[in-house]
């Protein structure tokens, strides 16, 4: 089923597109000029994960964080990778590494997130 495309989409997308860099949805929230609440950029951010637009990363301080990875696409990042969260500007940003493991005999990884925290280069 197609979905239909709205201003709100559109200005969601827009902010993230522009940011170029993973946002939580309280600092889209901020950034956002048109009257929208809360559970509507919610529901927004996680269509567009449905839809592979968009990535959803969890960090280790519990936020959720959607990303429009352009690096991703141009630099044909794995599926699954490592995320990089600083500690002092709070940026989060994908990393080109693969992430690997192996389970034990009859389990299956459904979806794997993992985040690095310390200082980014620019901060270090």
């Amino acid at each position: 089923m197609k979905r239909r495309h709205t201003i709100t989409q559109e200005a969601v997308l827009k902010i993230l597109v522009d940011s170029n860099k993973a946002m939580s949805q309280d600092a889209i929230e901020k950034r956002i000029d048109i009257a929208i609440n809360r559970a509507t950029i919610y529901r927004i951010l996680n269509r567009f994960c449905d839809d592979g637009t968009l990535h959803k990363i969890v960090a280790d301080d519990g936020k959720q964080y959607f990303a429009f990875c352009v690096k991703c696409d141009e630099q044909k990042l794995p599926e699954q990778h490592f995320h990089f969260r600083c500690t002092h500007c709070e940026t989060i940003e994908c990393l080109p590494s693969a992430v690997h493991f192996s389970l034990p005999k009859g389990y299956a990884v459904k979806q794997v997130n993992c985040i690095l925290t310390g200082l980014c280069n620019e901060c270090s």
